[in-house]
C-alpha cells in the first residue's frame, strides 16, 4: 500500500523518509541546561520509533530564556558537549532527521517543573526576572522587564550563538518557538504586546521583532538546511491573534526562507476559550497551507493512523506532528505502519518484533532500513 502518510519528502537539501514529526516535547530533566541520561534514554528511543522528524525539546538560548531550572540550554560550550554523544547514538541507531526548537519562554518563565505545577519561582528564591513585549506578568507569576534596545540586540545574538552550535552538533534542520505565550508570541499578540514604538500597534509592528529575529538565525544557518517555526494559529481569546495574523506571518516567514509552519494554538492569556476535539488545530494548517503555499504541520489530538492519512489525503497538511501520543505510545509509527500495510525503520535488535515473525518465521524480509 503507498500512502501518504509514509510518502519521503524533501525540504531543501533534506531527505525525509515519511511524514511523521515528534514534536518537540519539554523533559524538565537537564542540570544547568546540560542533557544527561534521561535524554540519551528519551530521544534514542523517539529516535527509532519509525518517525522521520524528530525535534529536540525547546532549547534555551540563555539562561533567563528558560521556563525552568530543568530546560535544556545551548547558550555555552558545556551544554553543546552534553548534546554531542547524544546525537551520535540517535544518529547511530536510529531513522529519523533531527531538528532542533531554539526559544525563549518570555514573560512565561521563572517557575518550577511541570510535575510541581509550573509555580512561580521568584528572583530572590533563585529565579529570574523574565522578559516580554511589556511588563504585564502572565498571571500569578513574575512580572517581567520590558524589553529594551539592548535586550533585543542581546536575545538576537543569543539566537544566532546558538544556531551555530546546533550547526557545528549537525543538527539537521532548526525550529523557532513562536507560540503558547512565549516571548515571540508575546510581542505578536495584542493580548500581550501594549508597546506604543515601532514594536508593537499594528500587526506589522508586533511582528517585526520575530521576524527580525526568524532573519539573524536563517543568515546563520546553512542555506541548504531546513528552518521552520511553530506558531499558534489564534489566541482562542476575544481581541487575541487571529487566524487571518497567521497566514499574514507566515507570508512574512517565506519571504525570509521559511520553509514549514507548525500550526498549533493558544497559550497567551489563561481565559483562552479553546474547542478541543479530535484533529481540532488541523484546520489551521489546511488554512495557512491552502492561502500560502508553504509546508504545514499539522499537530493535536491527532492520534489514530487513519485519521494521520486523511489529514494528509484530504491536503490539510504535509506532516503530522505528534507529541503526547508518542509519549504515551513510542512505537505509534511502526503500529501505524502496520496498520496501513507500509514498511518502516526499526533496529536490527528489534527485527524478531516484527509482526512478520511472530508465527516464528526466523527467516523475515529484510526490514526496510
Amino acid at each position: 500500500m503507498n500512502t501518504k502518510l509514509f510518502s519521503p519528502f524533501r525540504l531543501r537539501d533534506l531527505d525525509i523518509p515519511n511524514r511523521i514529526m515528534v514534536s518537540p516535547m519539554g523533559q524538565y530533566s537537564a542540570v544547568d541546561g546540560c542533557v544527561g541520561d534521561w535524554h540519551m534514554m528519551h530521544l534514542g528511543n523517539m529516535a527509532i520509533s519509525g518517525a522521520g522528524m524528530l525535534v529536540i525539546e525547546a532549547t534555551a538560548i540563555n539562561p533567563v530564556a528558560r521556563l525552568s531550572h530543568g530546560d535544556c540550554g545551548l547558550w555555552n560550550d558545556a551544554q553543546e558537549a552534553a548534546l554531542a554523544p547524544i546525537l551520535e547514538f540517535c544518529r547511530r541507531v536510529g531513522g529519523a532527521r533531527i531538528g532542533m526548537q531554539l526559544w525563549h519562554a518570555g514573560r512565561k518563565s521563572s517557575v518550577t517543573v511541570a510535575w510541581e505545577r509550573q509555580q512561580a519561582i521568584p528572583p530572590e528564591a533563585g529565579g529570574w526576572t523574565p522578559l516580554g513585549a511589556d511588563d504585564r506578568p502572565y498571571p500569578r507569576r513574575n512580572t517581567p522587564k520590558a524589553m529594551d534596545a539592548d535586550d533585543r540586540q542581546r536575545i538576537l545574538q543569543d539566537y544566532v550563538d546558538a544556531t551555530e552550535r546546533a550547526n557545528r552538533l549537525g543538527i539537521e534542520f532548526l525550529e523557532l518557538h513562536c507560540a503558547h505565550g512565549y516571548l515571540l508570541h508575546n510581542f505578536l499578540s495584542p493580548l500581550t504586546n501594549n508597546r506604543t514604538d515601532e514594536f508593537g500597534g499594528s500587526l506589522e509592528n508586533r511582528m517585526r521583532f520575530p521576524l527580525e529575529v526568524f532573519a539573524a538565525i536563517r543568515r546563520a544557518w546553512p542555506e541548504h538546511k531546513p528552518m521552520g517555526a511553530r506558531i499558534s494559529s489564534i489566541d482562542w481569546a476575544s481581541g487575541g491573534w487571529t487566524i487571518e495574523d497567521s497566514v499574514a506571518f507566515t507570508k512574512a516567514l517565506q519571504a525570509l526562507g521559511c520553509d514549514y509552519v507548525t500550526a498549533s494554538s493558544g497559550g497567551a492569556v489563561p481565559e483562552q476559550a479553546i474547542t478541543v476535539e479530535p484533529g481540532y488545530q488541523v484546520p489551521f494548517a489546511e488554512r495557512i497551507r491552502r492561502e500560502t503555499g508553504i509546508c504545514t504541520a499539522a499537530v493535536g489530538l491527532i492520534t489514530e493512523p487513519r485519521q494521520a492519512e486523511d489529514i494528509l489525503q484530504k491536503g490539510q497538511a504535509d506532516i503530522i506532528a505528534l507529541g503526547r501520543r508518542m509519549l504515551w505510545d513510542p512505537r505509534w509509527p511502526w503500529h501505524a505502519a502496520s496498520e496501513l500495510g507500509e514498511e518502516f525503520f526499526y533496529p536490527k535488535q528489534y527485527e524478531r518484533s516484527h509482526p512478520s515473525m511472530q508465527g516464528g518465521d526466523f527467516l523475515a524480509p529484510a526490514r526496510n532500513k
